[in-house]
């Protein structure tokens, strides 16, 4: 199988151009989330 064909889901979705989109669309609700988590805890410790 090339790596240039494109892959499609059952209803025909084209997940690289799904995958592309994702990975630009900023962070990720558990990315938020641990960057809240962080800066809470630095927040505490001063």
């Amino acid at each position: 199988m090339s790596s240039t064909k494109k892959r499609y889901t059952n209803v025909g979705t084209d997940i690289k151009e799904v995958k592309r989109l994702n990975s630009q669309s900023g962070l990720s609700y558990n990315e938020v989330k641990q960057q809240l988590a962080k800066q809470f805890e630095n927040k505490r410790k001063n």
